[in-house]
């Protein structure tokens, strides 16, 4: 290796790593990669040729010492304990003022704990989102940091350079204090799970409801694509309904196990907001809906003993379909920023939502149109408490509230399960409802337990002995 002093360093040379480093190499940094893996650290070598901009080792100690200083070092790992591992390597080699960026998808509490152990060596640590996936990695992703505002201005300039743009405007930003980033990257990850439960709806209705071959349904999610829906789910959806199977005749999708698989970042973000008692039902179910995806051979069992119905393709359209999904897709947004809101004062995060919807316009997986409507929402009214109080977005949830009514009910009469959509809609009847019958629930629980109810009539804690 050549005495070249690096800008920035990367642990973890997997196909994220890969091709972040060489993203950043590419923006006019140098860089330098550490992997276990020898293959891994010779194909990255290989990648430059001889410019010298990149470089890779396996020796940790190395690899330290070729950085600049104060140094720059991300970690691409899998979260959990390798992440610790890797601090515990490199530690002894850092001086005061380094700085370590976790870019994986760390749980935001692991992050927490990270900050505070690492609060008296001197080295500065950043838990930071990343989202786009390696195509995203290589031509620009969208970054969600979170620490202090100081520590941030140090990586900045590479971030900027290497990260997405959006009408020239990068897409990172420093979103907060502490685990701020990689919370703000959960909450990413549950929209996500939300939209891709959506998504896999609509393709379900359009084939068994209005019985669509899979041409037709790539027509239709392009044709989709092509309006107020235009994202990078709906457009990778209709590629995939074009792509034919190598392996045998057909189209692939269909070859496809339902079981669907998760990682863990969509059950984090459910169990989270029950525990700051936010609800996102739209989420819950798209994680549910995975857990249930397993239960293959139950469901094929199901099946014989209850029979579905037969579909009146006549009785919701094309256009239907469009606006429920649209009417959905707001409120998974909108479900998702609620749960920022709250995390934001319950944690200290400082969280600029305006700011998080503008970095998530380009890079990152759940980009969409919809995101700039969302920005100029909260920009308009940094003190608006949920997107669906929003003048322009009230009035388009107006007009989509008919669709989504005929399609979920539909739906429902024919056995489709449609547990995303309905779960949109429910929680939509019950935000606009001025009176829930859980004062019954109270009721009950003080029947039973004691447990008290509040009146509407006046002030106060109340108990009735409620039998003679």
């Amino acid at each position: 290796m050549s005495e070249t002093k690096f800008d920035f360093g990367l642990v973890g040379l997997g196909v994220m790593g890969n091709n972040f480093i060489l993203n950043v190499a590419d923006s006019g940094f140098s860089a330098i990669g550490l992997d276990n893996d020898q293959n891994k650290a010779d194909a990255l070598n290989a990648e430059d040729g001889s410019s010298g901009n990149v470089s890779a080792t396996t020796d940790k100690l190395e690899f330290v010492r070729a950085l600049k200083s104060p140094r720059v070092i991300m970690m691409l790992v899998p979260s959990g304990p390798i992440v610790d591992s890797v601090i515990d390597d490199l530690l002894p080699f850092l001086d005061k003022g380094d700085l370590l960026i976790d870019g994986g998808n760390s749980f935001f509490m692991d992050t927490e704990k990270r900050i505070t152990r690492l609060k008296n060596s001197g080295v500065e640590f950043f838990g930071m989102g990343i989202s786009g996936g390696a195509k995203g990695a290589r031509l620009g992703p969208s970054m969600m940091a979170g620490g202090s505002k100081a520590v941030y201005e140090r990586m900045r300039p590479i971030l900027e350079a290497v990260a997405a743009k959006v009408d020239g405007e990068p897409c990172v930003a420093r979103v907060g204090d502490m685990s701020a980033g990689h919370y703000v990257k959960m909450v990413h990850n549950g929209i996500e799970y939300g939209l891709m439960q959506l998504i896999a709806e609509t393709y379900d209705l359009a084939k068994y409801g209005l019985g669509y071959s899979n041409d037709e349904i790539a027509d239709l999610f392009s044709e989709f694509n092509a309006g107020r829906l235009n994202s990078y789910l709906i457009e990778i959806t209709a590629s995939i309904f074009k792509k034919k199977d190598d392996l045998a005749n057909g189209d692939l999708v269909d070859m496809i196990s339902d079981k669907a698989k998760q990682k863990g970042t969509g059950k984090w973000i459910s169990q989270n907001a029950m525990d700051i008692g936010i609800p996102i039902p739209a989420i819950d179910a798209s994680v549910s809906m995975r857990s249930l995806s397993s239960f293959k051979a139950d469901r094929e069992k199901a099946t014989y003993l209850y029979p579905k119905s037969q579909l009146n393709p006549s009785r919701f359209t094309r256009e239907e379909l469009e606006a429920s999904l649209y009417f959905s897709f707001i409120v998974s947004f909108a479900q998702g920023m609620r749960q920022l809101l709250e995390a934001s004062e319950k944690y200290h995060y400082g969280l600029d939502l305006a700011e998080i919807a503008k970095i998530w316009r380009g890079g990152c997986i759940i980009r969409a149109e919809l995101l700039e409507k969302i920005r100029v929402a909260f920009a308009d009214d940094a003190n608006i408490s949920h997107l669906l109080f929003d003048e322009e977005v009230v009035k388009v949830v107006s007009e989509l509230l008919p669709s989504i009514n005929n399609v979920v009910a539909v739906a429902h009469n024919s056995g489709i399960q449609v547990s995303g959509l309905s779960a949109s809609l429910n929680y939509f009847n019950a935000f606009r409802s001025p009176k829930l019958p859980l004062n019954l629930i109270q009721a009950q629980r003080d029947y039973f337990g004691g447990h008290t109810y509040e009146r509407l009539d006046r002030e106060g804690v109340f108990h009735t002995e409620w039998e003679d």
